[in-house]
């Protein structure tokens, strides 16, 4: 029997949660762990109810962007117990396919939060882009290195999505505020 600790998390391989979950992990003195990428926050938590991981973590507030209503709404549904509420600095980087030319990019595809984040960045350089929701940051990497997106969208997401996707970076540091923190949580299944 396995003392290793499943953790699961909101989000694909290079997401924000990823590093928010081994940052918990150093900060707890956790060694022994495996993440699930679990993609979305109802998943983590569905997950944690039927007793298939032992953590959950994800993300409830970022200083620029407010509130993650996707968390909200999949808290509002589960009952566990918190076990760390901690931040980490949000880079937010424009990535695109390796060949992709900046004039060429007519598509912005990322999580509802991180486009929050960026909105004044898009406004101001990419004004006649279409923006496109997409259920999380490196997932949308994921997708466009995949070619499940067209090949005139850039993605906004991690930095660390450029070599896990094969992906060049337009541009780095697009948050509109230099410091972008978010609040993640790290929940456990409530015992009753």
């Amino acid at each position: 029997m396995s003392d290793r600790i499943k953790i699961g998390i909101s989000g694909g391989p290079g997401s924000f949660s990823e590093e928010a979950a081994v940052y918990c992990c150093a900060k707890n003195k956790i060694r022994d762990y495996e993440i699930k990428h679990l993609i979305t926050v109802e998943n983590t938590l569905s997950f944690l109810d039927e007793g298939k991981i032992d953590l959950g973590v994800f993300p409830i507030e970022n200083s620029n962007g407010g509130v993650v209503y996707e968390s909200l709404y999949a808290m509002a549904k589960h009952n566990f117990s918190i076990n760390n509420i901690f931040e980490i600095d949000v880079r937010q980087n424009l990535l695109a396919l390796p060949n992709a030319l900046r004039k060429d990019i007519k598509k912005i595809v990322s999580h509802q939060q991180a486009l929050k984040q960026c909105r004044m960045y898009l406004k101001r350089n990419w004004p006649e882009s279409e923006l496109i929701e997409w259920e999380d940051t490196a997932k949308a990497a994921s997708d466009l290195s995949l070619g499940k997106l067209s090949e005139n969208s850039a993605v906004i997401a991690p930095l660390r999505c450029k070599d896990l996707y094969r992906l060049n970076v337009i541009e780095e540091n697009i948050q509109d505020l230099k410091f972008n923190f978010t609040s993640f949580l790290a929940v456990s299944k409530y015992e009753y």
